[in-house]
């Protein structure tokens, strides 16, 4: 656990009461930072289990400040953090067989080939271009 040095009074300052929101956000952060997170509960029907797989990544930070002098006192800190979950696929289990299954996203399979087509006609005429201009 951070501390900082108390201040004139001993009053809370923004730079403390922003070390206890990190602590408090990590805490809470850590605390759900599992295996359930990435893998969410068994689903069984029909002789069928399916387990959800997804990514899921947080972070979070924060700064504080202060400042001392004769006509310069100032105080200072700020905080934040964020988490994202995104679902990839899930596992089937079936028979005693457990399978991976991805969830692909339509927009790649809409937008990969034709951006892959067109690099492919493009690329070599912008190289012919650009060749032929450091030969003149």
């Amino acid at each position: 656990m951070t501390t900082l040095p108390a201040g004139p009074a001993e009053e809370p300052s923004a730079a403390r009461a922003s070390v206890t929101l990190l602590e408090r956000l990590a805490e809470k952060l850590g605390g759900r930072a599992s295996v359930t997170a990435v893998y969410g509960e068994p689903i069984t029907r029909d002789g069928i289990t399916v387990i959800p797989v997804a990514r899921v990544g947080f972070g979070f930070g924060g700064g504080a400040g202060r400042e001392v002098g004769a006509t310069r006192t100032g105080d200072g800190g700020g905080g934040g953090g964020g988490v994202e979950a995104r679902p990839l696929g899930f596992i089937e289990s079936r028979d005693g067989i457990a399978t991976y299954k991805p969830i692909r996203d339509p927009w790649v399979d809409v937008v990969a080939p034709p951006a892959a087509l067109l690099a492919g006609t493009a690329v070599p005429k912008v190289v012919r271009a650009v060749a032929r201009r450091v030969h003149c």
